[in-house]
């Protein structure tokens, strides 16, 4: 039976936005991945579904494995048109945030949503919501912000109002973001919702092809580069590290979503607890990270301590600004000092077993 985590007041306050809002405008952050366009096509398709004008603004473009999606050609992106995107923020009378926790993780668009004098909500499953929202709606335990609007579309009484169309799209952040249900996805609560979306028509084998078995010839040769190339193993540490330049990547045509799950691959490798993944991202003049662990390895703490980032106990990130050169430094001048630290959970780090 279905747990929903929500409850009616905590969703009162947007029913009474529905009766009388008919602009909606749904933002999600930089570097959008399968939660955050699953979950925000999700929101919007519902909204649409009532009758309310509603879209999708993406700081940049999302992946194009993510593009077979119900309603993705329909999202624009601050990048392509920032004027009609800010001029989309600001009249809105609802701006929806999904899956972030802080306003900077919308990057340019953060000013107009700050500015404008539309209600806001978060729905989100990061730790340390912020402010800037009238309604904040944080859930760290669950899986994705797609699990999350699966509760919150319940709580606001309209799970028949789910259809296949949206059901494929929450689907597709759930599994997005639980790397095809291998971590983060040990609440049977989780599979009750499954059950329930698959139940509307949701072509499961299909969403997990589209996502993970549609590689370029170019982004498979990248990853077999990463790993054997660039791929470093501190055992000691029971720690992995793979760096990408901007040059490496353009050798092999990255495009966007082309490193998505790299930064997986090495905790196959037995005895590896936590992996790095550095790429340098010449656009913004900074240094992207993205850190995975295992069990109770706090990989969060890693990214906040020595980048200023942050996350989930397993899954964090962060943005250097720096060189590539000085972001492996910083790497290495943080192992060390864990390797003195007395937590248990760090220590963890340095019994080379799994």
């Amino acid at each position: 039976m279905f747990k929903n985590v929500l409850t009616a007041t905590d969703v009162r306050e947007f029913k009474i936005w529905m009766e009388w809002a008919d602009r909606f405008v749904i933002l999600t952050h930089i570097g959008p991945d399968g939660d955050a366009i699953g979950s925000s096509l999700a929101l919007c398709a519902l909204l649409r579904g009532r009758g309310k004008n509603a879209v999708v603004i993406t700081p940049d473009h999302a992946p194009d494995f993510l593009s077979w999606l119900p309603g993705f050609n329909d999202i624009v992106v601050y990048d392509d048109d920032p004027k009609t995107c800010d001029d989309l923020i600001y009249q809105a009378d609802v701006l929806c945030g999904l899956d972030f926790n802080t306003v900077s993780r919308i990057d340019r668009a953060a000013a107009s949503f700050v500015y404008s004098k539309a209600r806001k909500i978060m729905l989100d499953h990061h730790p340390f919501p912020g402010t800037n929202f009238d309604v904040v709606i944080s859930h760290p335990e669950l899986s994705s912000a797609s699990e999350l609007l699966f509760n919150f579309i319940c709580a606001i009484g309209l799970f028949k109002s789910i259809t296949t169309d949206i059901a494929t799209c929450i689907y597709t952040g759930i599994m997005t973001d639980t790397g095809g249900f291998s971590y983060s996805s040990s609440d049977p609560n989780l599979f009750v919702i499954v059950s329930r979306l698959l139940e509307t028509g949701v072509d499961k084998d299909a969403a997990y092809a589209h996502v993970f078995h549609s590689y370029t010839q170019s982004r498979l040769r990248l990853q077999g580069f990463a790993l054997n190339e660039k791929m470093q193993i501190f055992e000691d540490c029971s720690t992995a590290l793979i760096t990408l330049s901007a040059d490496e990547m353009q050798r092999y045509e990255c495009r966007k979503g082309d490193t998505e799950g790299l930064v997986n691959m090495p905790l196959q490798i037995q005895g590896i607890k936590m992996s790095v993944f550095l790429r340098e991202d010449p656009e913004r003049k900074l240094i992207r990270l993205s850190a995975r662990s295992v069990g109770a390895v706090p990989c969060n703490r890693f990214a906040s301590d020595f980048y200023g980032g942050g996350g989930h106990l397993n899954a964090a990130g962060a943005e250097f600004k720096g060189t590539l050169k000085q972001a492996v430094k910083r790497f290495m001048d943080g192992l060390k000092q864990w390797k003195s630290s007395d937590d248990a959970e760090i220590r963890e780090l340095f019994v080379n077993k799994r």
